[in-house]
């Protein structure tokens, strides 16, 4: 075969090159859109996975990433790493998180996250958490509270480390003074 040959062999079809650049900016797209919020959701509790109950009155005092995922979602696999290793870094600062399931059952929320090796708390979502932070339609859907409770941000979309420092971090300094 010569080169010629060769070359408009292996040469893609346009429709081939706009596939892949659909599929990398599907892939690497922009991980979020961030919205500041400032409100106060009604209490909610949730049952985690070991069968604690944990209510919102008891994360007082500490900032709060409630991250609303589902074991299916491409994102929200990708993301998990990034919100364990800013937990870790961060839990003895007063950062907390619970990743709320939107539709599995414990058994199966446990099951994954033992897999994956996270140990942040995780529950199943209920009537209760919809009513604090509304019908999440999406994952993933993340929503940082404050010391106080209080909504501060919407994360519609996957997080990144740098952008859980930057909302983050502050709301650790105001926390502890």
């Amino acid at each position: 075969m010569d080169r010629q040959a060769l070359i408009k062999k292996w040469t893609p079809s346009p429709l081939t090159l706009i596939l892949l650049g659909l599929i990398a900016w599907l892939w690497f797209r922009p991980p979020a859109e961030v919205s500041d919020e400032d409100r106060i959701p009604p209490g909610w509790q949730v049952t985690l996975t070991d069968g604690r109950l944990l209510t919102s009155e008891s994360l007082k005092g500490k900032v709060v990433l409630v991250n609303f995922w589902a074991t299916w979602c491409p994102y929200c696999r990708k993301e998990k790493p990034v919100v364990d290793g800013f937990w870790q870094d961060y839990r003895d600062k007063g950062f907390e998180v619970v990743s709320i399931s939107v539709d599995d059952p414990p058994e199966k929320i446990a099951a994954w996250m033992q897999d994956k090796g996270y140990a942040f708390m995780a529950a199943p979502t209920n009537a209760s958490v919809a009513a604090a932070f509304g019908n999440v339609s999406s994952v993933p859907t993340s929503f940082i509270l404050d010391a106080d409770g209080h909504i501060r941000h919407k994360v519609a979309g996957q997080v990144h480390y740098p952008r859980l420092e930057k909302l983050v971090t502050p709301l650790l300094r105001t926390s502890t003074q």
